[in-house]
């Protein structure tokens, strides 16, 4: 087994990035149901995640797994991340105060649409 050199949180979909790179052949049981499972449940790029984590770390002081956490369930609303994260300070400069705040003030700067 190998020794492990480093532990960093990554969001689903670079966990997806990093899966793909391995042939399915090669997979343990675990490697192959995750791989399965962020084949058909994450819908964003690593690229994308990684950028909005930078983002929400630089922009509203999250730790880099409160980050990672936000960015896997994506909330579209505001309101809707208080079920998942009790420190709404934090977040509060990242909500969207752009030309589409009228129609959805719940908005995220973060999360494109």
């Amino acid at each position: 087994m190998e020794e492990v050199q480093k532990k960093q949180a990554i969001s689903l979909s670079e966990v997806k990035e990093i899966l793909g790179k391995v042939d399915v052949e090669e997979m343990d049981q675990i490697q192959r149901w995750t791989y399965d499972y962020v084949s058909k449940f994450v819908t964003i790029d690593s690229k994308n995640a990684k950028d909005m984590k930078k983002k929400l770390i630089k922009d509203c002081e999250l730790t880099e797994d409160e980050a990672v956490e936000i960015v896997n369930i994506r909330p579209k609303k505001y309101g809707r991340i208080t079920f998942i994260y009790f420190r709404l300070e934090k977040i509060n400069p990242c909500r969207n105060p752009g030309k589409n705040a009228q129609n959805n003030p719940g908005a995220f700067l973060i999360f494109p649409e």
